[in-house]
Parts: structure tokens; sequence; C-alpha cells
């Protein structure tokens, strides 16, 4: 499931992963319709449920990582932060790093923290994943810069940071570049 090839915008992306997150799920627990299925885990940790959330903090799978995703969705953030940090720790995992940057960017179930978003982008930019998700990083972090969300204003930097997360394909960085820098956009330099 996660080899497909999904063409959506970045604002799409956690469409993409309610998508994966119920195939898996369906997968996983075939003998239940999607719906129940994505419940499951929400049963509290010690009623003998092994898809707890709570059960997976810990796991030293890496397939909890996408949990976090689901942990989240279903609004047990504590478990989605915990299981975030645990993936970051273990695997450096840009992934992870995103689903808690935007935990603690839209303060939902945790304080909101701008300045701890903005690291965990800044972290995700600087890693080279195979997968792509460090790119989305480089993007989120650059407008991060640009706009001074939890850092102090870098125009300079963060430019630098989304002129290479739209080299290597986030639309949305060159759609950012051309609307807030239009001097900077390629179809300037044409004229």
């Amino acid at each position: 499931l996660w080899a497909k090839r999904y063409e959506r915008d970045v604002d799409g992306l956690f469409a993409v992963l309610d998508h994966l997150t119920q195939a898996i799920i369906a997968v996983l627990l075939p003998s239940q319709p999607p719906e129940e299925a994505a419940v499951a885990p929400e049963r509290p940790a010690g009623s003998g449920n092994e898809l707890s959330y709570d059960s997976l903090i810990d796991s030293p799978r890496r397939l909890k990582c996408l949990y976090g995703h689901v942990a989240q969705m279903a609004g047990d953030h504590i478990a989605a932060v915990r299981i975030f940090q645990d993936c970051i720790d273990r695997w450096n995992d840009v992934n992870s790093m995103i689903g808690l940057a935007q935990i603690y960017e839209t303060g939902i179930g945790v304080p909101r923290d701008l300045t701890a978003a903005t690291l965990l982008m800044r972290r995700g930019a600087q890693i080279q994943d195979p997968v792509g998700y460090s790119s989305l990083a480089r993007y989120h972090y650059g407008m991060a810069l640009v706009e001074g969300k939890g850092v102090a204003p870098d125009t300079v930097a963060g430019l630098r940071w989304l002129r290479r997360a739209a080299a290597e394909g986030i639309e949305e960085a060159s759609a950012y570049i051309a609307e807030h820098f239009p001097a900077e956009s390629p179809v300037a330099g044409q004229r």
C-alpha cells in the first residue's frame, strides 16, 4: 500500500494518510469492516486489545509510526505525541516529525508550540529520506522562516529552503515562491 503513488496537493497529505490508514487497517483486521477496524485501537490499555495506542508507544516495529497518525485522527493526541516522538528517536522518521509538528502547530490536544513545530521541520528538512517527506519538511521549514513562525524571520534562508523543495518537486513551494516573491519565480526570469 505504501508503494503506490498518490498524486495530491500537499494540503491533501493527511487525506492520503487517512486513506492509507483505512486500507492498512482493513488488511490487518480483515474480519472487521473498515469503520469498526478504525475504532478498534481506541480501547483502553489493559483491555486485552493488542492494538491499543498505548501498547504501540514502546513497540520496536516501525509500522507504529503510521498508527501515530491514526491516534492523532482519533483524538488521542497524547498517544500520538508519544508514538511520533519514539519514531523520531528510534528512526529519525521524517513523516513522524511532520505529524508531531502539525500537532504542536495546531495546539489541538496539547499546548500550542510553534517553536517546537519549526524545530521539527528544520530537523526533517536536514534529512534526506528515501520517501520524500524531507522535501515536504523543507517546504514547511522554508515557509516558517519566511513568515517567522516559531523562529525569527529569515527570508534569505527561507527562500533557499523553498527553492530546494521546489526543485525536488514540491509544487506548493513553487506556488509559494511565485505568490510571495514574484521576482524569484521562473516565469518572472523569462520576461
